[in-house]
């Protein structure tokens, strides 16, 4: 469904005025909104007995479960390496995005099986007041998402955020017209499809947060690396005659890590070397990869690594 749109980060060599700060303001003030929604929506969807309104609200906190995990991860990640972890904690913050899927999930099963309940036997609704409510979801979600519109495709855990708020939005417009259809035609059943609706919009979503999370906690190349791209920018330098043993995974949602074999002229002394592994590494960080270790060889002394 949106599983391209991290394709696009490439360009963030630039990035003094860092992204994860202004993400973290967003993050504060999405918490906040959001949270106080959840409350209106609960205490609004057992006073209207309507499954539409609950299921939205275990969306929203689901919401604000994830901003508040991101949040933490953001802070945890900025820990400085100490002898026991000595990449920090960044690797939170794929936990975090984890975390939240598998919760999200929980959410959808609970309340699924509820509105599948309902269905079968439909129950009076107030319409009403489901659809004022759901139409202050609208502005309150919209506003979130735009919080974190600037930094979306820096790290999986914001951009997490970003789609999750923009659905939300969506999800609460479904919300009022089946209210507003509740309102005038006390047709109930409506509030239990429109639940389920909405619960399949949300696994849409979480299962492309869910693969992604997965795929960083595994050491998986992280999806906007191409690893033959990365194979090929290299070779393609002056003075490297081969590149093997590569490995590309994620140390956090936002930075990412390389360790290499590099062939290189056996002509060239060491401070040329030299040159040419800073080149590289130079290199590298305009294409994702913050962290790079490479491992010089020559052609005469081949590499005895058993996965060379």
């Amino acid at each position: 469904m949106h599983n391209h749109s991290h394709e696009h980060g490439h360009g963030h060599s630039h990035q003094h005025a860092s992204p994860a700060n202004i993400a973290q303001s967003a993050f504060i003030a999405g918490i906040v909104l959001n949270g106080i929604y959840v409350l209106v929506q609960v205490i609004a969807g057992f006073m209207t007995n309507s499954m539409a309104l609950l299921s939205d609200a275990g969306h929203n906190l689901g919401d604000v479960a994830s901003l508040a995990l991101s949040l933490f991860a953001f802070r945890l990640a900025k820990v400085k390496p100490n002898e026991s972890f000595t990449y920090g904690y960044k690797k939170t913050t794929i936990l975090a995005a984890l975390t939240n899927a598998v919760v999200l999930l929980l959410t959808i099963g609970m309340i699924g099986y509820e509105s599948v309940v309902r269905l079968m036997h439909p129950e009076p609704v107030k319409g009403g007041i489901v659809a004022w409510v759901a139409g202050l979801g609208i502005v309150i979600n919209s506003a979130s998402a735009l919080l974190f519109f600037r930094t979306k495709d820096h790290d999986v855990n914001t951009k997490g955020a970003y789609l999750h708020l923009m659905t939300d939005a969506l999800v609460s417009l479904g919300v009022v017209v089946s209210g507003i259809i509740v309102y005038y035609t006390n047709w109930y059943v409506i509030d239990a499809i429109v639940s389920i609706a909405v619960l399949i919009i949300i696994l849409i979503g979480t299962w492309s947060l869910l693969t992604d999370s997965l795929r960083l906690s595994l050491d998986a190349v992280p999806a906007n690396v191409k690893m033959e791209e990365i194979k090929g920018l290299v070779k393609s330098m002056k003075g490297v005659e081969d590149i093997h043993h590569t490995h590309i995974w994620a140390m956090s949602t936002t930075e990412n890590a390389l360790t290499s074999h590099v062939v290189l002229d056996s002509s060239l002394d060491f401070e040329e070397k030299m040159k040419i592994v800073h080149h590289i590494k130079h290199e590298l960080m305009h294409h994702g990869i913050q962290h790079a270790t490479i491992e010089l060889e020559s052609a005469a002394v081949p590499c005895h690594d058993e996965d060379c």
